[in-house]
């Protein structure tokens, strides 16, 4: 079939979506589901800034698709409401951390942030406290609250260290007319536990919890998005009551399970099918489950990478193998591509991580007087494997 001939044919099919834009993560719903009393403490504690005075710097921890970032959007969309209804100078500011070439480098975050007041900086190139007093005098130009949500700020410290939060932290202290209140959002719930204790008391002076979802909501959440995104009679029995035990398995992930049912509806609809199905859903988990692993790899640094890549070397020969034989590898790897090798505790670091992603299965036993050795299996499918040693080797330079 041509091109042409397809996009004709497509643009005449009806689509199983009314409204795919629901099924996105960046939809914020009128209602949030089973996070009330979350809301209210996000509430309480960002209120006074509707009165011009600096709420406390509030953090949020909580399992990835636990509805932390959906709940501050939700909150703060209803104050920049009243905010305006009422004519109160309140601006806020939204920086997910993750994002490439937004936060990576101190430089980088405060030039992102005089953007958000309309202001251009060179990428690079001005002296760091020259930056700094550009974002001052833009921020002190009138009385008024800045509240600054940095998503996934782990990966700010992970990438920066923790010295930039303390310079954002003593901002206030250089401020005539305005103040500036920090919201922080983690999936990692020790994250505050290893920053600078000059940074951590004044960060997180107030603290939410998100438990996970459990399945039965999930399935509550699933049901009002599936009537709002698609069109009547399409996702079939079943369905929604099996992609919320999929994300149930996952500790609670609400997001995952809005990803998986918007991927079996585009699934079902390039098969050329009128509904959606359970063999749908399950084809959605396999492509969803290896967009992750691929997606959460290719952003590690560079010895995370070296590490997976070892233990891709050495699966296709052993089923099961230990921290030493991978620590061989990543040695040899590491001397080809010209890479510090970190130490075996490091390593052993690393594969909690890999560990904890699911990629592989990481078995710790005794050898007695010998101390400890971790077991490793490879748990994930072997096409995601291919796929993934060549990734690895493009980005590590590896012919």
């Amino acid at each position: 079939m041509k091109i042409d001939s397809f996009f004709e044919n497509y643009l005449k099919q009806d689509s199983l979506f009314k409204d795919k834009s629901v099924l996105l993560s960046s939809f914020v719903p009128e209602e949030v589901l089973y996070r009330e009393e979350q809301l209210q403490e996000v509430a309480n504690v960002l209120a006074p800034s509707l009165r011009l005075e600096k709420p406390s710097n509030l953090f949020l921890y909580g399992k990835t698709g636990s509805g932390k970032t959906l709940s501050v959007k939700h909150v703060l969309k209803m104050m920049q409401a009243v905010a305006e209804n009422n004519n109160i100078k309140c601006k806020i500011i939204y920086i997910n951390c993750k994002l490439k070439r937004v936060a990576d480098t101190e430089y980088r975050l405060v030039a992102q942030l005089i953007k958000e007041f309309g202001e251009e900086i060179p990428p690079t190139g001005l002296p760091t406290d020259e930056v700094y007093n550009i974002f001052y005098g833009l921020l002190d130009q009138q009385t008024r609250v800045v509240l600054l949500v940095l998503d996934e700020i782990d990966q700010l410290t992970k990438k920066i260290g923790d010295e930039i939060l303390y310079n954002l932290t003593r901002i206030n202290s250089e401020l005539k007319r305005s103040q500036i209140c920090l919201i922080g959002i983690s999936n990692n719930l020790v994250f505050a536990e290893n920053l600078d204790p000059r940074v951590k008391s004044s960060l997180s002076e107030e603290e939410i919890i998100f438990p996970p979802y459990n399945a039965l909501q999930i399935q509550e959440i699933l049901k009002k998005r599936a009537e709002k995104s698609f069109s009547s009679g399409v996702v079939q029995p079943g369905v929604i009551e099996k992609c919320a035990a999929y994300a149930a398995r996952e500790h609670g992930d609400a997001r995952r399970a809005i990803d998986l049912l918007r991927v079996a509806g585009e699934i079902a609809e390039r098969s050329g099918s009128k509904i959606v199905e359970i063999q749908h859903l399950d084809e959605a988990e396999k492509k969803v489950e290896s967009d992750k692993i691929i997606n959460a790899t290719t952003s590690q640094p560079k010895q995370f990478q070296s590490v997976l890549y070892s233990i891709l070397l050495i699966s296709p020969q052993k089923k099961v193998f230990f921290t030493g034989e991978i620590y061989d590898v990543y040695s040899t790897i590491c001397k080809k591509i010209k890479q510090n090798i970190l130490t075996q505790r490091r390593i052993s670091d690393v594969l909690a991580e890999l560990d904890m992603l699911g990629i592989i299965n990481a078995r710790i036993i005794s050898k007695g007087r010998y101390g400890r050795t971790r077991e490793i299996s490879i748990s994930i499918e072997e096409k995601i494997v291919v796929k993934l040693k060549e990734l690895l080797e493009k980005s590590l330079s590896i012919q």
